[in-house]
């Protein structure tokens, strides 16, 4: 087991790891949608926020030998259920049509007032 970050995403705002490889798997915590640069979530649209997470993601696998096309599971955290739409059509564009596993459920609330916070599952590149 080895404890994975990356210099492309944003410090983390609690007691986690950003990822965690254990065999040829990485299992990213959820991300958040913040913006590395300002430390913030810099805007309120679900559009904006599914891909900023997404970003977050891809870069903590890439910079960790894997991809997005490695992506076996995702799970969705969403605010609001009725954004599911607008965050399923960003959702697709961050993958080649050979979309992983997801679930995806409303929840009370996710931290700094987040509409949305997505973790991935990965294969390791070979």
């Amino acid at each position: 087991m080895k404890r994975l970050s990356s210099e492309k995403i944003p410090a983390a705002v609690g007691s986690y790891s950003p990822a965690t490889l254990v065999g040829n798997l990485i299992f990213t915590s959820g991300q958040l949608p913040i913006n590395r640069s300002t430390g913030k979530i810099d805007e309120d649209t679900i559009e904006w926020q599914v891909s900023q997470s997404l970003n977050n993601i891809k870069s903590i696998l890439e910079d960790n030998h894997s991809s997005m096309d490695k992506i076996v599971k995702t799970t969705v955290y969403l605010s609001n259920i009725t954004d599911f739409k607008a965050f399923n059509e960003v959702y697709q564009g961050f993958f080649n049509g050979d979309y992983p596993a997801r679930t995806a459920f409303q929840v009370g609330a996710l931290p700094m007032g987040a509409l949305v916070e997505i973790e991935a599952i990965a294969e390791v590149d070979e």
